[in-house]
């Protein structure tokens, strides 16, 4: 038995266009047009990729794209001047600052400093504490990715024990409580824990986001689990280039699980079209307009 691969090209291209159909229902009743502003600061390479992948995929859905693009240098009282106007703009209703930031900025403090109704990429702690609570809230793009991906095999994950291999704020954290939401029995896993191998075991749900290349073996799954792969990492090969691989052993557990998302083309390719959805739901919740179908 081969597993089914997860394919979140197909998977996100539907969702954009489900968004883009919201887009112009909003504008057309409404005269609403959704805006996203994101913030880069300095060149780090694959932050400028990201940047311009988001600003294409917005357009594209037709909402509005507005970028600033800040050097690497600047002030932090700049960069938060920056946040405080994209707060007062009426045009912009979902704002990105692009992490992470150069050494020397407190991206503590910039994240405090964006409006909760506009933190699409749901750091904020006023986000974070309500999605903690089982509250409505704006959640992180990843984890809102992989929830979808995992439904797009099972159509309910009630009762279903899923493992979660990282505790980051931006993904191991949110996709828990997302999890819970779902009435999963979650386990919360990370480098500290005591026989990995045989929590993995256990789940019928698996959600690698642990920043370590391969580091989930086929023979740590049980048989036909679900396996979401977050990790991107980059390995250099023999000729001197490099290659993406995630957290999990792929070709290993190809042969176990019942289905698995492949890096890249699976979660990644989630994480935008899942921003161009945060964007949507702020706009009409700003508008004070109906939660859109998407």
């Amino acid at each position: 038995m081969t597993a089914k691969i997860i394919d979140g090209k197909v998977i996100a291209a539907e969702l954009r266009a489900r968004v883009a159909d919201e887009v112009a229902r909003v504008k057309r009743e409404h005269n609403l047009v959704p805006g996203l502003a994101v913030v880069l600061v300095g060149n780090d390479p694959a932050s400028e990729v990201y940047v311009r992948s988001k600003h294409t995929q917005t357009q594209a859905a037709g909402m509005a794209s507005f970028e600033h693009k800040l050097p690497a240098d600047v002030s932090q009282a700049d960069l938060l001047a920056l946040v405080a106007k994209l707060n007062r703009d009426p045009a912009v209703h979902g704002i990105l600052v692009q992490l992470p930031l150069p050494k020397g900025l407190n991206t503590e403090a910039v994240i405090n400093a964006i409006d909760p109704a506009k933190d699409v990429d749901g750091l904020h702690p006023n986000n974070a504490g309500r999605l903690a609570g089982g509250f409505q809230a704006l959640s992180p793009c990843t984890p809102l990715g992989c929830i979808i991906l995992t439904k797009s095999v099972h159509a309910s994950l009630e009762g279903m024990n899923a493992i979660v291999i990282g505790r980051s704020n931006l993904v191991g954290r949110p996709l828990v409580q997302l999890l819970l939401n779902e009435n999963a029995t979650v386990t919360i896993a990370h480098s500290r824990s005591r026989d990995l191998p045989g929590l993995v075991k256990q789940a019928d749900l698996v959600y690698a986001a642990v920043g370590r290349p391969e580091m989930v073996r086929g023979d740590w799954l049980k048989p036909g689990a679900t396996v979401i792969d977050v990790g991107i990492n980059r390995i250099p090969k023999e000729d001197g280039k490099t290659r993406l691989v995630g957290d999990v052993a792929y070709q290993e557990a190809l042969e176990v699980a019942g289905a698995i998302t492949p890096v890249p083309g699976g979660v990644g390719q989630m994480t935008v079209a899942c921003l161009l959805v945060n964007t949507l739901r702020a706009a009409c919740a700003i508008a004070g307009l109906p939660k859109p179908a998407v």
